[in-house]
């Protein structure tokens, strides 16, 4: 169904739930951190980190789509969502190698392994229950950049609520989906992140 014949409010919900989707939040987090990090060289490992992270896999899912495998960009249907998530584990684990045995920040490995440990909690979580990733990835972002940035930063999660009311205004998500990958987004971000640094 395209947005030209959705209700003003479903348009609405899907502009949100598309700009902000998990990618362009993996992106904007990782460059910010960044350049917080080291500068224009934080940067650069920001691109570094958003490429496995993000980009990586979003060309299996535009692949999935382009084969028939994946029905959305946003991959709702279980099977093909837990195959994308498994291939982007593969992409962020070798971006951690790349980036340890190219010497990066110890700060921007840890960002890309609380990526890492969050997406595997996620793959575990989805085999049995369509927890909202959306979420997940937009709280846990806030989380870090609080913690890189200091408490301001926690104005991001007035975009996270609007993030989870448009996953349940398309119903692409339950309530208690959207809440649990909230909280667990913000938990599982702001412990590993801080763990690891």
């Amino acid at each position: 169904m395209t947005t030209d014949v959705l209700p003003a409010e479903s348009r609405t919900a899907r502009r949100i739930t598309d700009w902000l989707e998990p990618k362009n939040w993996i992106i904007a987090v990782t460059l910010l951190v960044g350049w917080h990090t080291a500068g224009w060289t934080g940067v650069g490992w920001g691109v570094v980190g958003a490429f496995f992270a993000a980009l990586v896999p979003l060309a299996f899912i535009k692949y999935g789509m382009r084969k028939g495998y994946v029905g959305d960009r946003h991959v709702g249907a279980r099977t093909p969502r837990l195959v994308v998530m498994s291939l982007a584990l593969l992409s962020v684990a070798a971006g951690i190698v790349l980036m340890a045995l190219a010497d990066a920040p110890r700060t921007m490995i840890a960002l890309i392994v609380t990526m890492l440990v969050s997406l595997t909690i996620l793959v575990l979580i989805t085999f049995a229950w369509k927890i909202s990733v959306h979420q997940a990835v937009s709280a846990g972002a806030c989380a870090i950049l609080i913690q890189t940035y200091g408490p301001w930063t926690a104005l991001g999660f007035l975009l996270v609520v609007l993030v989870g009311w448009s996953r349940i205004a398309l119903r692409d998500h339950t309530r208690n989906q959207v809440i649990a990958g909230t909280v667990l987004g913000t938990v599982l971000a702001a412990t590993v992140f801080q763990m690891a640094r």
